[in-house]
Formats: structure tokens, sequence, C-alpha cells
């Protein structure tokens, strides 16, 4: 395996340039889709280095159940720094573990409470809450697509149209499932810290493509950046009940960078960019990253497999 069994480690740097470009440049469908892949991508890998690296660090280890031969000279020698790298990839990966699988689970008990807090209300698409605190959120799941939450407080501060920008919005995350994209890329941020501008680019870009469809949806993107601003403006903040991500109109992504946006042209619809333009060779880059990535855990962990079954006496 020599180096290329860490290349996956650090492979994720290849993705910084299109982070930041693709917010600017492309559609934020595309732009949604092509960083949670990438970072999926590099995520897995990076985990899976990390756990063929381990093997050999556990093998060392007096008293493991693992068999022998995995300590060999030749199985060890598959790692370079097997005695420092081998070792110090147990901590990392059960750390890695541990943080997603604490992610995951608070995701999915922070849902539960909320649906068991709407349990009162009428089973419609919009919940409505007697609240005079002003904010709103998309609570996807429950037996359906999912639901939108507003108070009557943020309800006071709109226009009807505006309103209806609201819903808009909040059923645009509904409907093209943003809690996943956001749930992916918090994951992969927790597996590599090197994927961390992936996810603030996700979180932008997702609130982005919300604008988007709600402004194609009540026919004026003017509309939808008044209610932005008015929303940003007296909103306090995401509720403790809103699941991570989904906070609502104008609680993720730098608002004024949403608005100046939405006071411009539409984006460009296209499913890739141009290789003759910066953004272009970003995403090839990051393309490209994310394939060598995968190719080297690949032959990484089928050389470790080989490796380990020569070892292993019959």
């Amino acid at each position: 395996m020599g180096v290329f069994v860490f290349l996956p480690l650090v492979l994720p740097l290849t993705a910084w340039p299109i982070a930041r470009l693709a917010e600017q440049h492309l559609h934020p469908r595309t732009a949604t889709r092509l960083l949670t892949w990438v970072a999926a991508v590099m995520a897995v890998c990076s985990t899976l280095c990390l756990a063929l690296v381990m093997v050999v660090g556990t093998a060392q280890l007096p008293g493991n159940p693992l068999p022998d031969g995995w300590s060999d000279p030749e199985v060890r020698a598959a790692v370079p720094y097997d005695e420092v790298a081998g070792k110090a990839a147990i901590p990392a990966l059960f750390a890695v573990l541990a943080v997603c699988g604490r992610t995951w689970w608070r995701q999915a008990r922070v849902r539960r409470r909320a649906h068991r807090a709407l349990a009162g209300l009428r089973d419609t698409e919009v919940a409505v809450l007697p609240d005079g605190v002003p904010y709103a959120y998309a609570l996807p799941g429950g037996g359906r697509r999912g639901r939108v939450v507003v108070t009557t407080g943020l309800l006071a501060c709109l226009e009807p149209a505006e309103r209806r920008a609201l819903f808009a919005h909040e059923r645009a995350h509904l409907a093209a499932r943003h809690h996943r994209f956001l749930l992916a890329v918090r994951l992969a941020a927790q597996a590599n810290p090197f994927l961390r501008p992936l996810r603030t680019a996700v979180s932008y870009t997702t609130e982005r493509w919300a604008d988007e469809d709600a402004a194609r949806t009540v026919g004026s993107r003017r509309t939808v950046a008044r209610a932005i601003g008015k929303a940003a403006l007296v909103s306090p903040g995401a509720p403790a009940a809103a699941p991570a991500g989904l906070a609502g109109l104008a609680a993720a992504g730098p608002v004024p960078r949403r608005v100046a946006a939405l006071l411009g042209p539409a984006p460009a619809v296209r499913s890739w960019p141009s290789l003759f333009t910066a953004v272009g060779v970003a995403a090839w880059g990051a393309a490209t990253g994310a394939v060598v990535s995968a190719m080297s855990s690949a032959n990484s962990a089928v050389t470790m497999v080989l490796i380990l079954h020569a070892a292993t006496p019959l």
C-alpha cells in the first residue's frame, strides 16, 4: 500500500477551491449535489483508510484477539511508519465513529421530539404555533414528506405575499430533502476535518436552492428577498426543537448574500460547468480528487486483504 493508504486523508484539500467557487458560479441545486457527493465519497474513503491502518496498529497490541500473523513484519511493512500511524489510527477511528454516531442519534432524537411536540396540532402540512417568538423551519419525516412549522409571531411580521414566499421556501426544503444533504456533509466534516469548508458551502447552497424554488413558485424574486430580509431582522435564531440545518427562512447562510443574489438575475441551470472557467477547473479538480481517493482506498483495501490472507495460517 505504501503512502497511498494515507492519500484519502489529505485529498479533501483538492475540494477547497470548489467549495467557494460553487457558491458563486453554479446553480445552487448543482452546487449542493456536487459538494455533497464529493464530501461523502472522500469521507468514506478517509474512514476506510483509518480502518486499514488501525488493523496494523491493533495487531501490535498485546492481548489483542487478532491472528498472530497479522503482526508479522510483512504486514507491518504495508503501512509506512506503522509504529506511530497504526497506533494513532485506533483512537482516531473510534473518535470518528463516536462523533458521527452521536450526531446521527441526536438528529433522530430532536426530530422525534419535534414531532411529539406537534402531536396535539391539526395534522396538516403547515403547523402554526401560538408563539410570539418569530421563527419557522421545515420538519421532515413523521409518516409524510414533512411539515412546515411557523409561529404566529413571524406571520404577523410578514405581508401576505411574503408569507407565500415563506411557505414556498420551507416546502422547497422538504420537497428536495435538503436535510439529507445537510446531514451527509455534517457527518463527512466530522469524519475528516478537511471537509468542513464543504459543509459550510452546502449550508448556504441549500438555502439558495430553496430561495430560487420559492422565487419560481411565487413568481417574484424581490418578494422572496424581502421576506428573507424581514425574517432575518425579527428572528432570534433557530429554536431548540428545530432539526440542525433546517432552521428556516433566514437562519442559515449569509442573509445579505442571499438577498443580493435574489435581487440579481436567476442563476443559469446547467449540469456541469465548462472546463475553460475557474469553477470548471475547480469542479474537475474536486471530482478527480474524489475519484483518486476512491481508487486509492479500494487499492489499499484489496492489498491489505491479500496481505492478511497470506499472513493468516490455515
